[in-house]
């Protein structure tokens, strides 16, 4: 789904923001006048961040509400064109009408995002078809079900009601996301062959069971559908017709949808090839280093990231190694390694049983960290987390986890999602780390506390700036240590095998995408230098492929957290308190890296005074 966020600036007239022709930087300007125009924008901002949520259905639904709840986004291809031209005129009016300089301190950071998000927006026009919007992590064959299962309640007949017309829909939304497709392949853009087997499989998951075929088991489409009407307490009749009315939409709507899909895959499958990188794209260079200045918000080209991440993996190595010695463990790095990926100690078994340990276990350590946020932070989330497994029908090909923010108005908790389809590469000695990322402190306090601000306008509670989301994310697999977490040496070891993980993502995301290295070579990288079981070094090969830089984000963010961090003990001392700065972090939603830097700075300079 398109971000609604971009190109919110519609030109519209706002007499008391238009600028002067002069520059007023130096004129004095009222605090009276300061107040009214910055609270005129921020009324504008809420305006037009409601007429850009007007166009999309589904982002209505993730915030709760239910207008327009039987519909689906725009999906077309020429949606792009019209949010460029939209972008053209909003930037052109922020530039040349907003004065800059009559406004808060906080209307003038988003004024700052706001416009630079325009100025991203209009140069990715060019590289509008450069992604794979059908691939084994994030494509739309497994996320429009995902969405309906996840996102679309059932509260009452209408809603349910809204759920068949969206069933019913599923034609017309492939049918453009189909031709999208075929757009990027006369562009050539294409995706590898590996991925074709995997979606192909995910999209028949959708498609099987009952209603579809005659076999006992039912499809995860209708399962959901059912569970929820049953919620409703109906009387049987009126249940039966609504339950009939969704096989229907199944049998014909959705199963259409598939099929075309199916077969539009099976005939690129035939003229995919095994290059990898994104240099194969034509204008493929200029693509990723673009790219990398999206993902990580710095300058930082490929070649210094790749130098990044191979220093951070030799330190990361020497580390582990002390912890090697604490444990007694005889023999090398690599010895260990392979002690850490084949004990049974480590690993719970792929039964119900286990998985549902693990699930347990995963909860009680986010349940545990709840009781100690008063030493780490001020400001806290409301919205509740829940722990969940990934469903059958997309896990072979997921990730290993993932976070899916809860709704605005408190109607669905946030969720960590942990993949249990292969219980060897979830070892117990990871699932601190990852639950503190996942959860809390990472990703549920950044993104719903950022949801829950009532000081900045909507458009900044739902920027995504992903150096930044993912930095925090894996900040907050380290910083539980200082609080006396990770006690058990293998679960420190744990913390040390995630932050190397990110860290070699750092060398092989540029190796594949900018030194032209193949899959076989990316996975055989995270096997020597990792403790990881292979399958966990396959899908995030694959994932590198299909989504070029976002990897890199996770260890660029952190580190300049951390520098930031101690850039301000340095300068404070005694006065520095970590609470105080999580609070900073934090409390503005999330900004390019530049910009929490200065936040920061402005904050100890303030501490200073």
């Amino acid at each position: 789904m398109r971000n609604i966020i971009k190109g919110i600036l519609a030109t519209v007239f706002l007499s008391s923001l238009v600028a002067c022709q002069e520059d007023k930087k130096d004129q004095q300007i009222s605090s009276e006048e300061i107040a009214k125009n910055s609270k005129e924008l921020n009324n504008y901002f809420e305006a037009e961040f409601e007429k850009d949520l007007a166009e999309s259905p589904m982002m209505q639904t993730r915030l709760g509400r239910k207008t327009a709840y039987g519909k689906w986004d725009d999906f077309s291809s020429q949606k792009y064109t019209e949010d460029l031209e939209k972008a053209k005129k909003r930037l052109d009016f922020i530039k040349n009408k907003v004065d800059e300089f009559a406004l808060d301190n906080s209307t003038k950071l988003s004024y700052r995002l706001f416009k630079q998000s325009l100025k991203d927006e209009i140069t990715d026009y060019d590289y509008r078809f450069y992604n794979y919007p059908i691939n084994q992590m994030h494509g739309y064959h497994a996320e429009l079900p995902a969405f309906l299962i996840n996102m679309h309640r059932i509260d009452s007949v209408a809603d349910a009601e809204a759920y068949i017309q969206r069933l019913n829909g599923m034609p017309k939304v492939m049918e453009q996301i189909i031709e999208g497709l075929r757009i990027r392949e006369k562009n050539g853009i294409l995706p590898p062959q590996f991925v074709f087997e995997k979606v192909i499989e995910d999209s028949r998951n959708v498609i099987k069971g009952k209603p579809f075929t005659n076999s006992k088991e039912t499809s995860t489409l209708l399962e959901d559908f059912k569970t929820k009407v049953k919620v409703l307490k109906l009387p049987a009749s009126e249940q039966l017709a609504l339950v009939n009315k969704a096989e229907n939409a199944l049998n014909t709507s959705v199963r259409t949808a598939y099929e075309n899909l199916i077969t539009t895959l099976e005939d690129q499958q035939q003229r995919a090839t095994t290059d990898h990188g994104a240099w194969k794209f034509p204008q493929g260079e200029a693509f990723y280093n673009n790219r990398l200045k999206r993902i990580t918000t710095t300058s930082l080209n490929s070649n210094e990231i790749h130098e990044i991440g191979l220093s951070e993996v030799a330190r990361i190595h020497r580390e582990m190694e002390e912890i090697m010695k604490k444990t007694g463990f005889k023999g090398s790095l690599q010895d260990f390694f392979e002690f850490m990926r084949t004990d049974k100690q480590f690993y719970y078994p792929n039964t119900p049983e286990g998985k549902k340990r693990y699930l347990s276990e995963a909860t009680a350590l986010i349940t545990n960290m709840k009781s100690k946020l008063n030493d780490l932070f001020i400001t806290k989330p409301k919205a509740d987390i829940v722990v969940k497994e990934v469903e059958a029908f997309r896990e072979k090909s997921a990730g290993k986890a993932f976070y899916q923010q809860p709704a605005l108005d408190g109607s669905r908790p946030g969720t960590y999602y942990a993949n249990l389809y292969d219980m060897n590469a979830m070892p117990t000695y990871q699932m601190e780390a990852l639950a503190f990322h996942e959860g809390i402190p990472g990703h549920h306090m950044q993104i719903a506390i950022a949801q829950e601000l009532d000081s900045i306008p909507m458009f900044r509670k739902f920027s995504f700036y992903t150096a930044y989301v993912e930095g925090w994310g894996l900040y907050s697999e380290f910083v539980p240590k200082e609080i006396g977490f990770y006690k058990d040496p293998y679960s420190d070891f744990g913390r040390l095998a995630m932050e190397l993980w990110r860290s070699c993502r750092l060398v092989v995301d540029t190796g594949i995408h900018a030194k032209k290295w193949t899959r076989e070579e990316g996975i055989a990288y995270y096997k020597e230098n990792t403790p990881n079981a292979e399958s966990d070094c396959v899908k995030m090969v694959e994932r590198h492929i299909v989504m070029p830089g976002q990897a890199t984000a996770y260890k660029i963010g952190m580190n300049k957290i951390v520098e930031l961090r101690e850039e301000a003990k340095d300068q404070l001392g005694e006065d520095f308190d970590i609470r105080e700065f999580h609070d900073v972090v934090l409390t503005n939603g999330a900004v390019p890296l530049n910009i929490l830097e200065e936040m920061v700075q402005e904050w100890v300079k303030s501490k200073k005074a």
